[in-house]
């Protein structure tokens, strides 16, 4: 059994872990490395994408700086937090606001570090990312389209990273990189509609409370309509191999999602929707392996 001060400490760290959201932080790890291996640098050996040190760095990097990311967003949102999420902001509060910058500075030099390995081009990049979630979480996020655009940009940005280190333009890439940032617009103006109440008492302008819910369903509707585009493109117009399932998946349920999206009157309902597209974007992360399943095996 534990003692009064391993308790202690094991709970200070399940809050920090709540703060920085390391589950995510480790699907965006996976999904770095599964791009890398089946998109971004399908025709280089295995072994050799898996032990890049350079490669392993900017994933590093990408981790520290999202990792940091979630903790300035945290301090920024903790009232509004402690509205729409209060069970999870109770465990959150076990780390005092004080230890949780200083541990923001400590990723973002790490992440800078990590970045000066590669070259000074990633230092540059990082900064600038760095820069950019910071700006959003003081300013841009209580901003409608403008904070929705920008969380969704800074979300795929990280998979930039290594797009511009391998510097792979095929045109395959960026349909890819159009269906994420359409789920996670998709995402996020979700979210906005699941904490309307917190951002109505903080005076967030969010599209829901600028516009209206119906008119944040009807852009949600759009959002839907247009991710049918990467869609075909990717299982019609090129080669992705048995990834079609998930495609087919997705749009089964997208359609799901737009029949209970139209119904929803409450912040359950919402996050039930929400939670559906945490699974496509889940679901697509392990999904990437099916663009071909012998790839691993033919390439050690």
């Amino acid at each position: 059994m534990f003692n009064r001060r391993q308790k202690h400490i094991l709970l200070k760290f399940f809050s920090m872990f709540s703060v920085v959201r390391g589950y995510n932080i480790l699907i965006i790890v996976i999904a770095q490395y599964l791009a890398a291996v089946y998109i971004l640098a399908h025709d280089k050996p295995l072994k050799s994408v898996l032990f890049d040190i350079n490669l392993l760095m900017l994933v590093l990097a990408s981790a520290a700086t999202i990792a940091g990311g979630y903790i300035i967003n945290n301090f920024y949102d903790s009232e509004k937090d402690l509205i729409n999420r209060p069970h999870k902001s109770k465990l959150d509060r076990l780390i005092n606001q004080n230890t949780k910058l200083s541990f923001y500075f400590v990723l973002n030099f790490m992440a800078v570090i990590m970045a000066s390995y590669v070259s000074f081009k990633p230092v540059i990049f990082f900064s600038v990312y760095i820069f950019g979630i910071w700006f959003y979480s003081h300013k841009l996020k209580k901003l409608p389209f403008i904070g929705n655009l920008t969380s969704a940009i800074l979300t795929i940005t990280p998979f930039f990273a290594i797009f511009m280190y391998y510097k792979n333009f095929e045109t395959v890439i960026f349909v890819h990189a159009l269906f994420l940032f359409l789920i996670i617009s998709m995402r996020e103006l979700t979210k906005d509609l699941e904490n309307i109440k917190g951002d109505l008492l903080l005076n967030y302008k969010t599209i829901p409370i600028v516009y209206g819910e119906r008119a944040s369903k009807a852009m949600l509707t759009m959002l839907s309509v247009l991710t049918l585009i990467p869609i075909y493109l990717l299982v019609y117009r090129f080669e992705i191999g048995f990834m079609y399932i998930y495609f087919y998946l997705c749009i089964v349920l997208l359609l799901g999602f737009l029949l209970l999206l139209w119904k929803s009157k409450t912040k359950t309902h919402y996050l039930v929707l929400h939670n559906v597209l945490k699974f496509i974007i889940l679901m697509g992360v392990f999904s990437i392996v099916l663009i071909n399943v012998d790839l691993v095996l033919n390439r050690i």
